[in-house]
C-alpha cells in the first residue's frame, strides 16, 4: 500500500494536516499514524493535497476539436477525469453515438473519462431513448438553442419534450442558452456594415442573446417541471437568472469557464487575425462581467468552472478558415491544461475565493453535477486521485509546455502562482512537474449514475 504524509489536505469544507492510506486504486484511509500499513512512502510535508480535478464540459472530438490522444495535456494540468460531450451522428441513437465516441478513447486517454449525450438528431423515438442513457453510463443530455441551421439547434418543442422525458429518469438536462435570431440580427448588420473582424463575433452575440435565452430556458424547464443546468455562463445577468430561479425554489444550476474568469474582449481585437484564437461561443466578455461571475462562483450561484476544451485540429490554420468573414471563424478554446493553474493562480492566491471552494470548483462539484460517485473528493472508498501540489512554485504559462498540440495555448503569458507537483491517477503516478510519466491509454471509462446534483434540491412545481 502507499502512504502519502504530512501533507495539508484540502477538502470543499476543510483543511488539515494529515496522511492519505491507498490500497490499490482506491483511498482505504485518511488521518493520521497510518506509516505500518504501507510499504511506499511519499513525503508531501509542505504541499497541498486536493482531489483529482474533475472537467466536466471537454470536447474531445466535438465541434472539430482533437480527440483523446491529447488528454496528457489534462493529466500534467492536475485533472484526472473528463466528462466529454458525444456528438450524434444523424440516424445514431443516443446510446450508440455514446459508445461510438467511448471508443474512441478506449486505450487512447491518459486520463479517465465519462460522457454526457448531446441530441443533435431529433427522432421518432428520442425521448425512448432518453431512459436508456443510464445503461451507458451517462446523467446528463445536453441541448442548443443556438446555431440554428445547424444539426446542434433545436427548437423550443424538442427541447420542452427532452426535458420532460429526462426528468422521468433522472436525466440532468443541460443547455447552451443563446437566442439565435437576435444572433442572426446582429450578425446581418455587422456584415451590412462591413465589420467583419474577429471582435465583431463578441458585437454579433452581445450579452442580451444569453441572458434572453438563459431565461427562457429557466420558464421551460418549469413548465416542464424539470432540474436545469445551464453550461458556460459567461454574462452578469444570465448568472444572476440562474441565482434567483435557484432562490426562488427551482432547480437551476449553472457553470462557467476558466476563460470567461481571466479573458475579456480585447484579446478578440488582437491584430494579425490573432483575435481569431479566441473565439467561441458565448463569446468572451468585458471587465464587468468577470468581476460578477468571480463574485459568482465565491458565493456558490454558480457550482463549477469547467474548460469548455476545444482545441481545433489544425490549431490556427483552421481557425484561419474564417478571414475576411468572423462568421466562418469555428468556436473553440483550448484550456485543459492551465484551467486548474489559472483558477489557483488568479483566485485563490489573488483571494477571489477560498481554498475550499477552489476544490469544489474544480473537483467535488463537476463530479457531482455529472453523478461521477467515487470522484472529486479525498476520502475512504473515493479512487484514489489526487494532486500534490506545491505552493511555492512561480513560472509563466507558455507555449513551450503546453501539451495540447494545436500550436497555441489561450493563457499564454499568464502568471502561475504554485504547480502540480505529482498528479496521481487510481494510485498511479501519472504527471511529475509538468511533464507526463504514466502510461498512454491508462484511462478508464467512469459510468455516471442518474440522479445526479441538479436532483438534490428538486421539486416539482409546475407554472
Amino acid at each position: 500500500m502507499k502512504l502519502i504524509k504530512n501533507g495539508i489536505i484540502l477538502t470543499a469544507e476543510t483543511e488539515f494536516e494529515g496522511d492519505i492510506l491507498v490500497d490499490g486504486e482506491v483511498i482505504r484511509a485518511v488521518g493520521r499514524g497510518l506509516d505500518g500499513l504501507a510499504d511506499d512512502i511519499i513525503d508531501a510535508s509542505g504541499k497541498y493535497i486536493f482531489p483529482g480535478g474533475v472537467d466536466e464540459h471537454t470536447h474531445f472530438g466535438s465541434f472539430g476539436g482533437r480527440l483523446f490522444e491529447t488528454t496528457e495535456a489534462a493529466a500534467v494540468g492536475g485533472t484526472t477525469t473528463v466528462v466529454d460531450f458525444a456528438p450524434q451522428d444523424k440516424g445514431d441513437s443516443l446510446g450508440a453515438a455514446i459508445e461510438k465516441h467511448a471508443a474512441r478513447a478506449a486505450g487512447v486517454s491518459c486520463v479517465d473519462f465519462g460522457f454526457h449525450s448531446m441530441v443533435m438528431d431529433m427522432q421518432a423515438d428520442t425521448a425512448d431513448q432518453l431512459k436508456e442513457l443510464p445503461e451507458h453510463g451517462v446523467s446528463c443530455v445536453k441541448m442548443f438553442m443556438a446555431y440554428k441551421g445547424t444539426p446542434f439547434y433545436m427548437e423550443d418543442a424538442s427541447i420542452l419534450k427532452v426535458m420532460n422525458e429526462s426528468r422521468r429518469h433522472g436525466i440532468t438536462m443541460m443547455v447552451h442558452a443563446e437566442n439565435p435570431d437576435m444572433i442572426s440580427f446582429y450578425t446581418e448588420r455587422l456584415k451590412a456594415e462591413g465589420r467583419l473582424e474577429p471582435i465583431s463575433h463578441a458585437f454579433s452575440r452581445p450579452p442580451v442573446t444569453e441572458e434572453e435565452a438563459v431565461r427562457h430556458a429557466i420558464v421551460m424547464a418549469r413548465v416542464a417541471e424539470a432540474p436545469l443546468f445551464i453550461v458556460h455562463v459567461s454574462t452578469r445577468g444570465a448568472m444572476e437568472a440562474i441565482r434567483d430561479a435557484y432562490a426562488g425554489g427551482q432547480s437551476v444550476y449553472g457553470e462557467t469557464c476558466t476563460h470567461y474568469l481571466v479573458l475579456d474582449t480585447s484579446f478578440l481585437a488582437l491584430p494579425d487575425f490573432e483575435g481569431a484564437k479566441y473565439v467561441c461561443a458565448p463569446p468572451l466578455r468585458t471587465r464587468e462581467h468577470q468581476q460578477a461571475l468571480w463574485e459568482g462562483i465565491d458565493k456558490g450561484w454558480l457550482n463549477a468552472v469547467s474548460s469548455d476544451h476545444c482545441a481545433l485540429a489544425g490549431g490556427f490554420e483552421t481557425k484561419k478558415e474564417g478571414l475576411g468573414d468572423f462568421t466562418k471563424i469555428p468556436n473553440g478554446i483550448p484550456g485543459v491544461q492551465n484551467r486548474i493553474s489559472v483558477l489557483w493562480s488568479q483566485g485563490v492566491a489573488k483571494g477571489r475565493i477560498s481554498k475550499q471552494r477552489f476544490v469544489d470548483l474544480i473537483a467535488t462539484a463537476p463530479a457531482k453535477n455529472s453523478g461521477l460517485a467515487k470522484k472529486g473528493q479525498i476520502a475512504p472508498g473515493f479512487d484514489a486521485d489526487f494532486v500534490i501540489f506545491d505552493p511555492g512554485y512561480r513560472g509563466i504559462m507558455t507555449q513551450k509546455d503546453n501539451l495540447e498540440g494545436i500550436g497555441y495555448g489561450a493563457f499564454e503569458g499568464f502568471e502561475m502562482i504554485g504547480r502540480p507537483e505529482q498528479v496521481f491517477l487510481r494510485g498511479m503516478l501519472i504527471a511529475e512537474n509538468g511533464r507526463f510519466t504514466g502510461r498512454k491509454g491508462c484511462g478508464r471509462r467512469i459510468f455516471a449514475k442518474p440522479y445526479a446534483a441538479a436532483y438534490d434540491h428538486y421539486r416539482s412545481e409546475p407554472l
